[in-house]
């Protein structure tokens, strides 16, 4: 199955971020993508963690919601939605949901990020729980490629990555990490934390990152990434919009998986 990792430097226009999101979507639905996955806060990212409560939208309602749909549709590709803010029953607090799309325009899953990053060095300070509801739910769904095959396709975002037991729990083929890390976390941790999820669950990982310096001033690290299942790097892009695409084979799954069965020697 081809995917594409996309990358943005998103900025305070939802507008102008709907727009670039569907220009890159385009061009991996051109390269022949069959799953795109755009990166956290792909539609926005505003100069407070407090704008964001504005966009929360309700389930089944709102511009993004609808511009996801429509964009899997008319591409015919699964799309999965990085990250938006969906409204809770707490006006202060929003869910960071990540929505897919199926190649009819139909929602298939939606996963609330469960971790949220609070990060202080001094310099730059996060807190993530000020705005944000943690989600509880691990998520996974099913994604059919064009030749049949159907893929176990396990859901994260961003600080989850931090978290080994999310993805044993969520035992998939494919590992999704649509992501804002910062610059310097990034720089520290993004790749090889990526590359060990992918080792040892066996599993392809798909890692579509904010990536550049954004209108609030925030610099995100980027090097959105497709990464195999004994690690390697397939595909990067360092840094600014773009489409990073690979094409991952389930027969190298399959034959990572029994040449070395390290998910069956598990013990505890």
């Amino acid at each position: 199955m081809k995917v594409a990792a996309i990358q943005m430097v998103s900025g305070v226009s939802l507008d102008a971020n709907l727009s670039e999101a569907l220009r890159l979507l385009r061009q991996a639905a051109a390269c022949g993508a069959e799953l795109a996955v755009l990166p956290e806060y792909f539609c926005f990212m505003g100069h407070r963690d407090e704008d964001k409560l504005v966009l929360a939208e309700t389930p089944g309602l709102g511009t993004v919601q609808d511009f996801l749909s429509d964009a899997a549709r008319d591409l015919r590709l699964w799309v999965v939605g990085g990250t938006l803010p969906m409204a809770t029953d707490d006006p202060q607090h929003a869910a960071n949901a990540s929505l897919t799309y199926n190649p009819k325009g139909k929602l298939v899953s939606r996963y609330d990020k469960i971790h949220l990053f609070r990060y202080d060095n001094g310099r730059e300070r996060y807190d993530e729980a000020a705005v944000l509801r943690a989600g509880d739910t691990p998520t996974a769904f099913d994604c059919t490629g064009a030749d049949g095959q159907v893929w176990r396709v396990g859901q994260s975002v961003c600080y989850d990555l931090r978290f080994a037991e999310l993805y044993r729990l969520l035992a998939a083929d494919i590992l999704l990490v649509p992501a804002a890390f910062t610059f310097t976390t990034g720089q520290a941790h993004w790749e090889v934390l990526l590359r060990a999820r992918a080792i040892e669950n066996q599993a392809f990982v798909i890692a579509s990152a904010q990536g550049g310096t954004h209108e609030n001033g925030r610099r995100t690290w980027g090097h959105s990434m497709v990464i195999d299942p004994w690690g390697e790097v397939l595909a990067l892009q360092s840094a600014g919009p773009g489409v990073v695409m690979a094409d991952l084979d389930f027969n190298r799954l399959r034959a990572v998986r029994e040449q070395l069965p390290a998910l069956q020697h598990r013990r505890l």
